[in-house]
C-alpha cells in the first residue's frame, strides 16, 4: 500500500482517531478523520476513500444507521464496536459491512483486516476491471468463460456477475464463490455443508460463520433482477435449490 490508498476513519473519541490514523499512517496509508457521521457524509462528498474504519457507538447517529445511509458507490467499510456479540457481527454484515471487529482491537489486527478487505474490492474494481477495459465492448467485459441463468451472466474468468439488464452487480470474493457454487451445481438440493466444501477460499477459518451472511446478501443482490425471486429457494430441513438451467459458454 502507499499514500495513495486513502483511509477515513470515523469516531466519536478523539484518541481512538488519532491512535488509529497514526498507526496507519506509519504503515504507508493517508489517513483523514472524521468525528461522526455528519462529518464523514461532508467528507465524502469532498474527497474520495478507498475505505472507511466506523465506529458503531456514536451519540445522535450510530454507526449502523450511518452504513445504512451510504450510497452504492460508497467504499467499502470496517465496522468497529464495543459491542462484539455474534448477533451485532451478523448484523453489520447484512447491512453491508465488509467486516467488523469488536473494540478494543489490537492495531495490527485492524491493519490486517484493512489489507484484506482492499485485497478483495481491488481485485474486481483495479486489476480485474482493468483488463475488461481493454475489451472491445467495455460496457460489458467478458472473458470468454461464463455461466448462464435466467439472464443473468457469470463471467469466471474475471469473475464479474451481470443482471439481466447487463448491470455489472457487485459480489465480494465470497459471494461469487458461493453463487458459482450454486450455479455449477444447478436443480439439486446442497446441504450447508456442501456449499461450504465447494465455496469456502482463502478465509477457510471464518467461512463456516460467514455463509449464512454470504447467502443472505447474495439473494438480497439477486433479488434485484426481474423473476430473480426464486434462483435460491430454501428446501425446508434439506437445504438449498439452485432454480433456473445454467448453460456455459
Amino acid at each position: 500500500m502507499d499514500l495513495e490508498t486513502r483511509i477515513l476513519i470515523v469516531d466519536d473519541d478523539e484518541g481512538i482517531r488519532t491512535l488509529i490514523s497514526e498507526f496507519l499512517g506509519k504503515h504507508g496509508f493517508a489517513t483523514a478523520t472524521a468525528a461522526d457521521p455528519i462529518e464523514m457524509r461532508e467528507m465524502l462528498a469532498r474527497d474520495a476513500y478507498d475505505l472507511i474504519v466506523l465506529d458503531v457507538m456514536m451519540p445522535r447517529e450510530d454507526g449502523l444507521t450511518a452504513l445504512r445511509h451510504l450510497g452504492p458507490d460508497a467504499p467499502p467499510v470496517i465496522m468497529l464496536s464495543a459491542v462484539g456479540t455474534d448477533v451485532d457481527r451478523i448484523v453489520g454484515l447484512e447491512m453491508g459491512a465488509d467486516d467488523y471487529l469488536a473494540k478494543p482491537c489490537n492495531p495490527r489486527e485492524l491493519l490486517a483486516r484493512i489489507r484484506t478487505v482492499l485485497r478483495r474490492h481491488e481485485k474486481v474494481a483495479g486489476g480485474e476491471l482493468a483488463k475488461a477495459a481493454n475489451d472491445d465492448h467495455p460496457s460489458e467485459p467478458n472473458s470468454g468463460e461464463n455461466l448462464h441463468f435466467a439472464g443473468w451472466r457469470m463471467d469466471l474468468g474475471l469473475r464479474l456477475l451481470f443482471d439481466p439488464e447487463s448491470r455489472l452487480i457487485t459480489l465480494s470474493d465470497g459471494e461469487f464463490r458461493l453463487l458459482r457454487a450454486f450455479a455449477e451445481h444447478p436443480r439439486r438440493v446442497l446441504t450447508r455443508d456442501q456449499l461450504l466444501e465447494w465455496s469456502r477460499g482463502e478465509e477457510t477459518e471464518h467461512y463456516d460463520r460467514a455463509i449464512d451472511v454470504q447467502l443472505s446478501r447474495l439473494r438480497r443482490k439477486l433479488a434485484g433482477g426481474r423473476g430473480s425471486e426464486d434462483i435460491i429457494r430454501t428446501v425446508r430441513n434439506e437445504g438449498y435449490l439452485f432454480v433456473p438451467s445454467v448453460t456455459r459458454d
